[in-house]
């Protein structure tokens, strides 16, 4: 029959915190509801400053401790609207917000905040959290986790197939004898971080903005020509490499030969968005640039390996223009959207918290390049 767990998914994209409620055995991890809820914007923003640049450890403690009681606040709520009985509730797999993940560094290191220490005591159900580390003290980068979700669900698929899920970064699982997944560089962070800024809107809902513009051809090669494409997995990334600095960089490399910039150049980075803030024309050119980029570095990923099957999933699968061009980019490739594929990185932190409460390591070894395989996550009870 299974038991039940909720798990509760808050991605790079924090579009929102995804919660869902599944029956979790050896075999399987069955939804039988899901709900999300949006970030408040204040605690988004400042989250993304604290990305974006320095932070103390005093704004850090607080975020933690806010992100807590949002997520606390979260599961509640949906226990109470989906009339759910607590005790029949074995654990919360609680992933929390990433907000650093610095896996090559000399001391490597990953941080999510969100006290699970607070979503325990808010709920009264037990929390598993705290994934990464202990994959990373084997020896491994700590992600990505999906793969190894992908290879449970989708393992038994008698074609050859891969899954990709496009989040706020991108992963690819290649679903063979030896299981293989990575991060693939961006999925929908570079897009909605211009759509906000130049469209007041969290995302392009799909890509109809992106749409109205042309690719940049010169400014899409210098993105691709970045050496995070040029590693071999096991590799994994976020909002630390792929942000606003990281495109503000690339825009003042390829407008700095542009003499109607140069012009006004001086050392103030920002200067580079004055500079496109009047010409709504090269907005959206950029847009459609971001967009070709997330597609093509998606589709040189599933071009190294010889599948017959594409099943995507996370919230950039709404983007209907963006899946349009990774078929065009992959023709003789069947290309489907997985059902339910926008929480199934919830249904991941429930499986997950099942392995840990049934003391199981995670098949994640050949992915994230650990020394063994380990059980991962602790136990707030």
């Amino acid at each position: 029959m299974g038991e039940r767990y909720i798990g509760v998914m808050s991605g790079t994209s924090m579009d929102g915190i995804d919660v869902a409620l599944c029956k979790v055995d050896a075999y399987r991890c069955i939804p039988e509801v899901s709900g999300e809820y949006p970030y408040p914007e204040a605690l988004k923003a400042r989250i993304m400053k604290m990305i974006e640049g320095a932070a103390t450890l005093q704004e850090i403690g607080e975020v933690d401790h806010m992100l807590g009681l949002e997520f606390a606040a979260a599961i509640n709520d949906f226990i109470a609207k989906q009339s759910i009985d607590k005790k029949s509730i074995k654990a919360i797999g609680l992933h929390g917000q990433t907000i650093w993940h610095s896996p090559k560094a000399e001391y490597p290191f990953s941080m999510q905040a969100g006290d699970p220490n607070i979503v325990n005591a808010k709920c009264g159900i037990p929390v598993v959290a705290d994934f990464r580390r202990k994959d990373m003290a084997c020896g491994g980068q700590g992600a990505p986790f999906a793969p190894a979700f992908h290879a449970f669900l989708f393992g038994k698929l008698n074609q050859k197939a891969a899954v990709v899920n496009i989040g706020g970064m991108a992963n690819i699982t290649i679903l063979d004898k030896k299981l293989i997944g990575y991060d693939t560089g961006c999925g929908n962070v570079l897009m909605d971080l211009w759509t906000a800024k130049y469209q007041k809107n969290p995302y392009d809902k799909g890509g109809a903005w992106a749409k109205t513009g042309n690719v940049n051809y010169p400014l899409l090669n210098r993105m691709l020509s970045d050496d995070y494409f040029k590693q071999n997995p096991p590799k994994s990334t976020g909002r630390e490499k792929f942000n606003e600095s990281w495109l503000t960089e690339m825009l003042l490399r390829h407008y700095e030969s542009d003499p109607n910039f140069i012009t006004q150049k001086n050392d103030t980075k920002n200067l580079v968005f004055e500079y496109l803030n009047d010409n709504e024309s090269l907005q959206a050119d950029i847009q459609r640039t971001l967009l070709e980029f997330t597609a093509v570095s998606i589709a040189n990923e599933v071009l190294k390996f010889r599948r017959d099957k594409v099943l995507v999933c996370g919230g950039g699968a709404k983007n209907s223009f963006l899946i349009e061009r990774i078929k065009v980019m992959l023709p003789d490739i069947e290309i489907s959207i997985l059902p339910q594929g926008d929480i199934l990185e919830a249904m991941m932190m429930a499986w997950l918290a099942y392995k840990r409460m049934h003391d199981e390591p995670i098949g994640l070894k050949e992915v994230t390049g650990a020394l063994r395989n380990a059980v991962c996550g602790g136990v707030y009870a």
